[in-house]
C-alpha cells in the first residue's frame, strides 16, 4: 500500500503540535547535496570531514541540519502548501560525520489575523545535546492536501569509495612481486608505480631499459626502488615475464603497453607458459553506486562464444575471486535473455546444464541458479513480479553472460551510463594477470591490483585454485 502525503491545515494545528524525523549525516549525500546545487564548499567541507571527521558550527555541513526543519515543515507539519517567511537559525555544536541526529519543529503560536505560526526548530545528537536551535515563521496551508508519496529518483554519483574495503584489505598483505610486462608508455608506468605506493605490489619492470627509463624521466617518476629487466622488445618482454613467474620470481603479471594476445600468447604456450587446465577467463569486478555491493561480470574479454565446457571453468574462475574477495558462498547468475528454459535459445539450456553441473559437484563453492533475465539477477522486485522463488534472483554476486559480445556491451553500458566503476583481471592461469587500458581510472588500477594480490593470497591459503570435477 502506497504511503500517504497529508497536511495540516492552519485550523487543524494546534499550539504545541509537533512532528520529528531522525537522520543520519552521510559523505554521500553532501557529495548529491553539492552536485545538484552547485555549491562547492560542501565539496570542500566533504574533503574536510574526511580529514577531521568533524563539521564545523554553522558551516556547509552545518546546512544539512537545517534541511531537515525545511524537510518536515515541506511534508508533516504544516506539511504542503506552506510557505516559510523568515527564520533565525543559531548553530550550537558540531555535527560528525556517521552521527544520527533528530529535527523536531513545534508550534509556539497561531495568528488567525494572516494565517501565519512560529515554529520552534530544534536538532539534537544522539545524547540530547543542542545543535542546531532555529525559529521560523511561516504561513500554513488553508487547502487539505492528501495523495500517495512519490518515489523519489535514484542519484548516482560517481565517487572513488566503492573499492575502499577492497584496497584496505589489499594493502595489509606483504606486497606480491608483479612482473609489470613492457611498461613503455606513461599510464603502463604510473599504474604499477601507483599500485607499489599504496603498499599493494612490488613492481618488477620488464621492457627495454632505455625507453623505461626515458619515460619515467619525463614524467618525473622515480624507478629507482623497482627492479627493471631489460629485455629488446615487446614479444621478449612477455616470454620473461612468464618465465619469471615458471621460476617463481613474481606471483602476479601485470600488462603494459603490449597487445593482449602478445601476453596470453605466451601464457598460453604448452612447453613454457604458466596455463592450468582451466580456460583463462576475464572478470569485471564491478562497483555501481545503486546496487549494493562489488558484483563480478564475466567473461566480457577472453572467450568470444564460449561452449558448455569453457563456461564451467568461467564459472569456477569467478568463484575463486569471490572467495578471494572474502565471499564465502557467492550467488551466481547464468544471465539469458528470459528466465526460462527455451530450446531455441542455447544460453538457456546452458544454464540449465550448469545449475545440474553445481548440483553434482562439477563447480563447487557457489549458489547457481539460472536462466536469469538481467532484472531478475539483480532486482528482487522484479523477481518476485515474475514469481521467481531462488536464493540468488536479486542478490548476485557473480554474472555469467553468454558471450563476450554480450558481456562487453553490458559491462560499458554499466561503466559508462550507471558511473560504475569497473576494475578486471585474468583468471585460470597459474597467477593472476591484471589487463589495464589507458582509460582505466587511478582506482580501477589499484582495484585490479588489490583483487590479483587477494588470490594470490587465498592461493597459498588453499581458498581457492582446486581443480574443477569432470574436467
Amino acid at each position: 500500500m502506497a504511503r500517504i502525503l497529508e497536511n495540516k491545515t492552519f485550523d487543524e494545528i494546534a499550539v504545541g503540535d509537533t512532528a520529528s524525523l531522525t537522520r543520519a549525516l552521510h559523505y554521500e549525500q553532501l557529495e548529491t547535496w553539492a552536485a545538484v546545487t552547485g555549491n562547492v564548499a560542501l565539496v570542500d567541507a566533504v574533503e574536510s570531514a574526511a580529514r577531521e571527521g568533524i563539521a564545523k558550527e554553522g558551516g556547509a555541513l552545518g546546512m544539512w541540519g537545517t534541511s531537515l526543519f525545511s524537510t518536515l515543515v515541506a511534508t508533516e507539519l504544516p506539511g504542503a502548501g506552506t510557505r516559510i517567511r523568515s527564520a533565525q537559525v543559531h548553530y550550537h555544536r558540531t555535527i560528525g560525520i556517521g552521527s544520527q541526529v533528530t529535527a523536531t519543529v513545534t508550534v509556539t503560536s497561531k495568528r488567525p489575523e494572516d494565517g501565519s505560526l512560529t515554529l520552534d526548530c530544534r536538532c539534537l545528537d544522539a545524547d540530547g545535546n543542542e545543535l542546531i536551535v532555529a525559529t521560523a515563521d511561516v504561513i500554513a496551508p488553508t487547502t487539505k492536501i492528501r495523495e500517495p508519496i512519490r518515489r523519489l529518483p535514484e542519484v548516482q554519483l560517481n565517487h572513488g569509495e566503492r573499492f575502499s574495503a577492497l584496497l584496505k584489505e589489499a594493502a595489509t598483505l606483504e606486497p606480491m612481486p608483479t612482473a609489470v610486462v613492457h611498461p613503455c608508455s606513461k599510464d603502463a608506468l604510473i599504474g604499477p608505480i601507483q599500485a607499489a605506493e599504496e603498499n599493494l605490489i612490488k613492481p618488477i619492470l620488464v621492457g627495454p631499459e632505455a625507453k623505461i627509463r626515458a619515460i619515467a624521466e619525463e614524467q618525473d617518476l622515480d624507478i629507482s626502488p623497482y627492479p627493471l629487466v631489460d629485455v629488446q622488445h615487446s614479444h621478449e618482454a612477455a616470454e620473461r615475464a612468464v618465465a619469471m613467474v615458471r621460476a617463481g620470481e613474481a606471483q602476479i603479471l601485470m600488462k603494459g603497453s603490449l597487445h593482449t594476445d602478445e601476453l596470453l600468447h605466451e601464457v598460453l604456450r604448452r612447453d613454457t607458459g604458466i596455463r592450468t587446465e582451466r580456460r583463462l577467463s576475464h572478470c569485471f569486478l564491478l562497483a555501481v553506486p545503486t546496487y549494493g555491493r562489488p558484483f563480478i561480470l564475466t567473461d566480457a574479454a577472453i572467450n568470444i562464444t564460449p561452449d558448455l565446457v569453457t563456461k564451467r571453468d568461467i564459472c569456477q574462475n569467478a568463484i575463486d575471486i569471490a572467495h578471494a574477495m572474502r565471499v564465502k558462498e557467492p550467488k551466481l547468475a547464468i544471465l539469458a535473455a528470459v528466465e526460462s528454459v527455451n530450446p531455441a535459445m542455447p544460453a538457456t539450456i546452458d544454464a540449465a546444464a550448469l545449475c545440474k553441473m553445481a548440483d553434482r559437484g562439477q563447480i563447487s563453492g557457489a549458489i547457481l541458479d539460472g536462466p536469469l533475465a538481467f532484472d531478475n539477477a539483480v532486482d528482487e522486485e522484479a523477481a518476485r513480479t515474475k514469481g521467481i522463488v531462488s536464493p540468488v534472483a536479486g542478490k548476485a554476486d557473480i554474472l555469467l553472460v553468454p558471450d563476450l559480445e554480450a558481456g562487453n556491451m553490458l559491462a560499458k553500458q554499466l561503466t559508462f551510463m550507471a558511473h560504475a566503476e569497473a576494475a578486471g583481471i585474468v583468471a585460470g592461469a597459474q597467477v593472476p594477470i591484471v589487463l589495464t587500458s589507458r582509460a582505466d581510472s587511478v582506482r580501477t588500477r589499484l582495484a585490479s591490483c588489490a583483487v590479483a594480490a587477494l588470490l594470490v593470497e587465498a592461493a597459498r591459503a588453499g581458498m581457492v585454485g582446486g581443480k574443477v570435477a569432470g574436467g
